[in-house]
């Protein structure tokens, strides 16, 4: 039941990254900044109106479909479930439910687009909250009145559309932004946005499409690899999504506005200035990950019908992200140095290069873990991704320094030493002081969870202290310093 939800909720989701804060973001925000500096808040709320009708029109229809084909959609991205009928069904009956989400979530991405610009950043960082939300609630209260419990929480999420989009509204009221749709495909800035969205769907989602490509080839491997993939992914999501997409939210306004008004000096600097906070955070996170994974795994998953076995192999899978988390947010925080700038077709040709990488090396390492009898084969598709993405984050640094758009500031060199040290400490007091994954099997969920907790709080102290004794104070990150 598990596996089939995965399958049924992973397909609306890769389709957000595309058409919610994904390519349409990357494509929207530009042109919005752009028509804010040249025309002013009539032309902003002239272009909203146009957007919000048009791609609601195609959104609508391009749900309709995706809810009649559900039974082929999910035969297309899953195939092993071509060999279970029940899987099969199930899997269809909740995309139904779930695709309809796309329709508002990325309405949802289109309001956040417009707050984002006017520097209201809190409402939509706090509106994924509702989708967590409903989730619980649906999970604790509604899946006991099913007899496949996992059917409420497809139900949930598209709840939890709609009440984020009409969560945001308000906000957009107030600042007298609330959109008129209509519309309006022949509008020139309307189809500037959808020739920058094309492009865009491929360059800033290759990490999703590397991800639906792992999932096919999971559902192949065997019952339970969706799933182990599936948790692992979503601890690794953790940090990226809590730090690196919040981060690539906050610049990318900031980016436009500074091509707009043609400032290269503070556009490169605004990109130095993220690139400092991601090796900051990303890297101990990275390690963290790495040496908590097994604690981790027991205290969120262990117990009922999650065993032992199940802890070991998402263990691994969740070993193989974590490699890679700093390449993940690497790409969140460089794309938008290219989408900034409108130029598209740069991403693209890098990210279809990490696809092809990806590609060879799942079939390569899958082929390998199976030759030499690694009982996780899933996990030969979580390394495969990441390296797919340091090929994928090294082609996008390397394409910003040689075309200009980013000059390194001086300091580098001693501030990536400074942090590696301190990662390194990092990892030597986790390994000194956590217990073995036999203690957390052992111990009950309680005393895992306050274990846990006090690991990574003094994990973090023992980083930032280690930092301090270096001589890194917060001040050296502040914003107002980019250019210094």
């Amino acid at each position: 039941m598990m596996d089939a939800f995965i399958a049924a909720n992973r397909i609306p989701n890769m389709l957000r990254r595309f058409f919610a804060e994904g390519a349409f973001s990357q494509a929207f925000v530009p042109v919005l900044g752009e028509t804010r500096e040249q025309g002013g808040d009539k032309a902003v709320r002239e272009l909203s109106d146009a957007v919000a009708g048009t791609l609601g029109v195609c959104l609508f229809v391009l749900t309709l479909i995706g809810v009649i084909a559900a039974p082929i959609l999910v035969a297309g991205f899953t195939p092993g479930f071509l060999k279970d009928d029940q899987t099969l069904e199930l899997a269809s009956l909740m995309l139904r439910f779930t695709f309809p989400y796309l329709l508002f979530i990325s309405l949802t991405a289109m309001a956040a687009g417009l707050l984002n610009t006017y520097g209201r950043f809190a409402v939509p960082a706090l509106t994924p909250v509702i989708l967590n939300i409903c989730l619980i609630g649906f999970a604790i209260v509604v899946s006991p009145m099913f007899e496949r419990p996992t059917l409420a929480l497809a139900i949930a999420v598209l709840v939890a559309g709609i009440l984020q989009l009409a969560f945001q509204l308000p906000f957009l009221a107030r600042l007298k932004l609330l959109p008129r749709p209509r519309w309006a495909w022949r509008d020139e800035r309307v189809r500037k946005v959808m020739r920058l969205m094309l492009p865009a769907i491929f360059g800033s989602s290759v990490v999703q499409i590397n991800l639906i490509i792992d999932n096919m080839l999971a559902s192949l491997l065997g019952e339970g690899r969706l799933v182990w993939l599936y948790y692992s992914d979503r601890l690794m999501e953790f940090p990226l999504g809590v730090f690196g997409i919040a981060l690539a939210i906050v610049i990318l306004p900031s980016l436009s506005r500074s091509h707009a008004s043609k400032d290269a000096a503070t556009f490169s600097a605004t990109i130095d200035w993220a690139l400092r906070l991601v090796f900051l955070i990303a890297l101990p996170a990275a390690v963290g990950l790495a040496f908590l994974a097994g604690p981790l795994v027991v205290t969120l998953f262990f117990g009922g019908q999650f065993t032992e076995f199940d802890v070991a192999m998402t263990r691994a899978s969740l070993w193989a992200f974590s490699g890679g988390l700093l390449a993940f947010i690497l790409i969140k925080i460089l794309a938008p140095g290219y989408f900034a700038r409108q130029d598209m077709k740069t991403p693209v040709r890098i990210g279809l290069i990490a696809l092809a990488v990806n590609l060879v090396m799942n079939l390569s390492l899958v082929w390998l873990f199976i030759r030499y009898e690694v009982a996780a084969t899933h996990a030969a598709l979580a390394l495969a991704t990441t390296i797919s993405a340091f090929v994928n984050a090294g082609l996008l640094m390397r394409g910003l320094l040689h075309n200009g758009a980013l000059r390194l500031l001086p300091h580098w060199r001693r501030f990536l030493i400074k942090v590696l040290a301190a990662t390194i400490g990092l990892g030597l007091f986790l390994y000194w002081t956590a217990p073995s994954i036999d203690w957390w099997l052992d111990e009950a969920f309680g005393i895992r969870a306050v274990v846990v907790a006090g690991l990574v709080m003094a994990g973090g102290l023992v980083y930032f202290a280690l930092l301090w004794v270096m001589g890194l104070r917060p001040s050296h990150f502040a914003m107002a310093n980019v250019k210094e």
